[in-house]
């Protein structure tokens, strides 16, 4: 009936011990009272039936402790605590559009740029555990590794996948983005987010990254890009293990102006895997603030039906009285 109950006065409970020693009276008090008759014979008994008054004549005394337990109960003050959110949080859905173009495998990473993103995206995929994540990929054209799901597994599993030389090369970074928006504009979630991670410039693809980002704005999802990258040249391997060195470009402004387009977006520039992390975790807590949870709580009074129980036990003992 009741849940969560707690008193105010707790300390007036201790009166019900009274009850069972009220009982103990009662019993001993009617045993002395009771004299024996000695008769030859209880055959003039035989006929005698007991009326309704005298079946009842102890249920005076059961109604007076039930009164007094319930009226010791109300004087306590019981209170029942009820807690519910005033709104129902549907998490938030997150799509990670990772660069596997071949500059990907810049070594000032370590043990290489994509390799050194996989595992921080990692991590920040495990501390999501109630929101659903996508994985997409691009290079030269944009891809969906994974749809919108909460299954870690799968996740850990595509994103493990993700490597270069699988899509042509490039940098189409507005697709990359417009394969992102697709996977996530009817998303019923209270927050959309992109986080869009490359290490060079838009070389390719059919869709400008500005005009992406300015349709991302319209669906209302939020895009966190990020620049990866050291200043400089930047050690690579060819496929026969050769080594040589190349400067990648980075057009920090335009994935700046991408950002900044969307609600809330930002861009980071991340120059080594530790820095990379820290962007992680920055962005991890920046969403998890974003959706406040309201608790509503609530004190009901419930002593109110323990006075009517002993409101109406008073009463009904009164009545029996009367009938006497």
């Amino acid at each position: 009936m009741f849940r969560d109950i707690t008193f105010v006065h707790p300390w007036l409970l201790a009166l019900l011990a009274l009850i069972p020693l009220m009982a103990v009276w009662y019993i001993a008090k009617h045993h002395r009272i009771k004299a024996p008759i000695h008769i030859p014979s209880t055959d003039m008994f035989g006929q005698h039936v007991k009326t309704l008054r005298l079946r009842l004549y102890h249920m005076r005394f059961v109604l007076r402790c039930i009164a007094l337990s319930a009226l010791i109960v109300a004087l306590a003050r019981p209170q029942s605590k009820t807690s519910r959110e005033e709104i129902e949080v549907e998490g938030i859905d997150i799509v990670l559009a990772i660069d596997v173009s071949g500059s990907m495998k810049g070594e000032d990473f370590k043990p290489n740029r994509l390799e050194a993103a996989k595992d921080v995206a990692l991590r920040f995929i495990e501390g999501r555990k109630n929101d659903r994540i996508a994985l997409v990929e691009f290079a030269g054209e944009a891809f969906t590794q994974t749809p919108l799901t909460i299954d870690h597994i799968v996740l850990n599993r595509q994103l493990a996948a993700m490597r270069t030389g699988l899509l042509e090369d490039g940098t189409a970074i507005g697709d990359g983005l417009a394969t992102a928006i697709n996977r996530i504009k009817d998303s019923k979630a209270i927050s959309k987010v992109i986080i869009l991670l490359t290490d060079g410039i838009n070389n390719r693809g059919s869709i400008d990254p500005e005009t992406a980002a300015e349709l991302a704005a319209e669906y209302g999802i939020r895009v966190y890009t990020i620049g990866v990258g050291s200043r400089g040249d930047v050690l690579y391997h060819d496929d026969n293990g050769i080594p040589f060195y190349n400067r990648a470009d980075l057009d920090e402004e335009l994935l700046r102006r991408m950002a900044e387009v969307t609600d809330g977006g930002q861009y980071y520039r991340a120059t080594d895997k530790n820095t990379l992390n820290n962007i992680f975790e920055q962005i991890d807590q920046a969403e998890k603030t974003r959706i406040d949870v309201t608790q509503f709580r609530q004190t009901k009074e419930e002593f109110k039906i323990f006075l009517i129980i002993a409101l109406l036990a008073l009463g009904c003992e009164m009545i029996l009285r009367i009938r006497d």
